[in-house]
């Protein structure tokens, strides 16, 4: 594995001026009839003096190989000048961004749901990047979705069929976010990439099965705020009843409480208008 190698190569203005000197050396020596002189200078100038110059833009890199042999990396921008007979590769130490596409996996109960990634990533070492892969943009892309697809796979979407779930897809964004940026971190590793940031950018249900997971959800949501009415209707009945006996207000004997408690459990829980109906008899004729 190839590790990263830094170097500083000399500054490039002494050897642009080195190059004009040489060009209008030939030039001279071509308009005075020295064409063999002429031309031997400006093959020089031409073929070893100018390949070597080289710029370097900010947050931009040059990988510099010899003859098949790794020779350094230059990372400092600026004007420089190194072996013109160097092979000159440009990588980008930018951060870019990874919208993964969205892919079909079944998470950890066997639902099928759709998920994608947004990844943010920049070349670390440089060295790896060009030489332990073949190709870091596409290695990056691979990496993502298996690595995404793992993650799916570990995790149910939601608690409602694994209640003992701690972690899920749609609840637990920021511990999945975590677990995926360090996934990540391991498998770019080897191309000398480092993750900035890993998120979850899209996850549903997939097509098929998103209307019953709706319904699904909708009677679990009716059936959880019916619980919260019908507990609340007991204590209002009940501090109903209490306040009742405790004021004196109406002596109820067994029966007649019953009728009261269901009435008022008729009017606390119903979910429509309440008509009231009025009892010009007794609760016994």
């Amino acid at each position: 594995m190839y590790q990263e190698k830094i170097i500083t190569p000399p500054s490039g203005y002494l050897t642009f001026t080195l190059f004009l000197a040489l060009l209008g050396g030939g030039i001279y020596a071509l308009a005075v009839r020295y064409f063999g002189t002429g031309a031997s200078i400006l093959a020089v100038d031409f073929c070893l003096v100018l390949p070597g110059l080289i710029i370097n833009n900010p947050n931009e890199s040059k990988v510099l190989t010899l003859f098949g042999k790794y020779v350094g990396t230059v990372k400092t921008d600026g004007f420089f000048w190194v072996n013109p007979l160097t092979v000159k590769k440009k990588v980008s130490l930018k951060a870019r961004n990874l919208n993964g596409h969205q892919i079909k996996v079944n998470d950890k109960l066997g639902n099928p749901i759709e998920i994608a990634a947004v990844v943010v990533w920049q070349i670390q070492e440089t060295a790896k990047a060009m030489f332990a892969v073949e190709d870091y943009l596409q290695y990056v892309t691979i990496q993502s979705e298996a690595a995404v697809r793992h993650l799916a796979n570990i995790f149910p979407y939601d608690n409602f069929e694994d209640e003992e779930a701690t972690i899920t897809l749609k609840d637990g964004a920021e511990k999945v976010s975590t677990l995926l940026e360090a996934e990540l971190s391991e498998r770019l590793s080897r191309a000398g990439i480092q993750v900035i940031e890993a998120r979850i950018s899209h996850l549903a249900y997939a097509q098929e099965i998103a209307s019953a997971m709706l319904q699904r959800q909708q009677a679990t949501a009716v059936i959880a705020a019916r619980k919260l009415i019908v507990e609340g209707a007991v204590g209002m009945v009940e501090m109903a009843l209490a306040r009742l006996s405790e004021k004196n207000i109406v002596e109820l004997d067994e029966e007649r409480k019953a009728a009261m408690v269901s009435n008022l459990l008729v009017v606390l829980c119903g979910d429509r208008n309440v008509q009231p109906v009025v009892n010009t008899g007794t609760l016994y004729n």
